[in-house]
């Protein structure tokens, strides 16, 4: 799931994460039961029959998730996934990688946001130009860095990157 939802115009959140369950082979059962515990998880009902060309970032961010995870994956790709949304609606997104997280779930999150990463994830890597620069837990990240801000240890990271490379 990227920052761009791609979501189609012409069909209703509630249609779209059916067509996307269909993809992946779900029976109209448990096809329907899980876009009912979906739609009430994310609070969506209210946007159940809402079109895409109607939607507003935050709903189709939403509907996004909804259709990325009605098959329950054990692997999920979240790249720059907050960018453009209200400050309420990335949290709730947050929340709800954080939940499916806490599910056992994989998750690749890719972030320029220092505080989701810290929030998020139980290893970073911090990738500049195709090359991990450094990679662990934020703990060990910190220790090895003598850097207790991530923000500070990625900008110092990504200097100290450029310099060699200019000097090479």
């Amino acid at each position: 799931m990227s920052a761009n939802t791609g979501i189609y115009d012409r069909m209703t959140a509630w249609e779209m994460v059916e067509y996307f369950g269909r993809l992946y082979g779900m029976g109209d059962d448990e096809l329907g039961d899980r876009m009912e515990q979906l739609f009430s998880r994310f609070q969506m009902q209210e946007i159940r029959d809402v079109l895409g060309a109607k939607m507003s970032t935050g709903m189709k961010q939403k509907v996004s998730i909804a259709r990325a995870i009605v098959h329950d994956p054990p692997v999920l790709i979240f790249d720059e996934a907050t960018t453009g949304l209200d400050v309420l609606v990335a949290r709730a997104l947050l929340d709800v990688v954080a939940e499916l997280r806490d599910q056992g779930k994989c998750i690749v999150f890719s972030t320029h946001i220092m505080r989701e990463a810290q929030r998020l994830c139980d290893r970073i890597a911090i990738v500049h130009r195709g090359r991990i620069l450094a990679e662990g837990t934020l703990q060990q990240l910190q220790d090895e860095h003598q850097q207790p801000d991530l923000e500070e240890l990625f900008f110092r990271l990504i200097s100290e990157y450029e310099t060699a490379s200019i000097s090479a």
